[in-house]
């Protein structure tokens, strides 16, 4: 038995914030000193580095919640099935609900009941819970509901990721300019034909690395120091994604039976641009191979780093058409990667 996604669906904020809008921050060093160059500079050098452009920002009246609600509702109507039918609501997320203008995080109930409550799911039996896997969350959650269906536990789950990461940054911290909101969702459920997921990896590292992400004080030292913001060492994640996410990538590849020359796409998480493209060429480097030409769709310019929300909307987006110069056809054999907190990763191989 395999697994397919059998609907699928994004929401987008429609806030979007320029590089320019950051034009007047007052970014610090993590000891309080100021930079000793202007935010112009600041600005280019991370254009350069992780392509971003733009992101978007939940409006100001919406959660987290309600950016996956409205997430979920495209995705059941793109599968053209009842809700009630739906077995599990399984919602990745890293910091629950905060609203506009706070720091505090609501997680009492789960967002997946939230959720269910939103879409007026009746059904009791429709269990709804969360899960905390960091960036790669919604690949996990896919997972989950991967082994509920073969397992016989449920025969329809719905797999939300929904972020509004604009509201714990420190607006002090460069890093601030990475991280947007948004929200993706699919329907999971058996496969009766050749579509669906082939291969999967997962993995967790916890020894050096549990605290490359973090939360951490504002580095404007004159704020509260108890109010923390979500923190990272990029250097360190980006040479443990270096060296980690590609042979992640080739063992589940491995596992699938295809052959590298019959991957189509790699939807991988919508992090750092150069990070990305660098996770490929070690990956192609495994077998010896060029990377081939648009073989990673990307959002990131457009849509800034939603962390679990990136690699489902970036799917949507891919089956809709809205990539330039980006298409997949039936049949095509897709490869869905990610990493992150923890730290985790997680990739699965999926015949379209």
């Amino acid at each position: 038995m395999k697994i397919k996604i059998a609907g699928i669906g994004s929401y987008i904020p429609e806030k979007k914030v320029s590089n320019t809008d950051f034009g007047e921050h007052v970014f610090l060093n993590e000891d309080g000193t100021p930079f000793g160059y202007p935010n112009q500079v600041v600005i280019k050098k991370f254009k350069g580095i992780t392509g971003i452009e733009h992101r978007r920002y939940a409006e100001d009246h919406l959660n987290s919640s309600d950016l996956a609600f409205f997430a979920c509702e495209k995705a059941i109507a793109n599968a053209s099935i009842d809700p009630e039918t739906i077995d599990y609501i399984i919602f990745a997320h890293n910091f629950g609900d905060v609203k506009y203008g706070t720091n505090q995080s609501d997680m009492l109930p789960s967002l997946a009941t939230r959720v269910k409550n939103k879409l007026q799911i009746k059904n009791p039996k429709c269990v709804a819970y969360d899960i905390l896997f960091g960036c790669p969350g919604w690949i996990e959650g896919v997972l989950q509901a991967n082994a509920f269906i073969k397992s016989g536990m449920a025969k329809r789950c719905l797999v939300v990721g929904s972020e509004t990461l604009s509201r714990v940054v420190d607006v002090h911290d460069r890093d601030s300019m990475i991280y947007s909101d948004g929200a993706g969702a699919a329907i999971i459920e058996a496969s009766d034909d050749e579509t669906g997921m082939l291969a999967y990896e997962s993995a967790t590292y916890s020894i050096d690395e549990s605290h490359y992400l973090f939360f951490g004080k504002s580095y404007n030292l004159d704020l509260d120091p108890d109010t923390r913001y979500i923190k990272m060492y990029g250097r360190k994640i980006y040479e443990f994604a270096l060296n980690n996410v590609p042979l992640a990538m080739k063992n589940c590849l491995d596992a699938s039976g295809i052959g590298i020359d019959d991957v189509k796409k790699i939807l991988i998480h919508q992090a750092n641009e150069k990070m990305d493209e660098a996770i490929i060429q070690r990956f192609y480097k495994l077998f010896d191979k060029t990377v081939p030409k648009d073989i990673m769709p990307m959002s990131i310019h457009e849509l800034g780093n939603s962390s679990v929300a990136t690699v489902p909307t970036l799917f949507d987006l891919l089956i809709r058409g809205q990539i330039e110069n980006q298409s997949i056809q039936k049949g095509d054999i897709l490869l869905f990667a990610s990493v992150g907190a923890g730290m985790n990763i997680n990739a699965f191989i999926y015949r379209y």
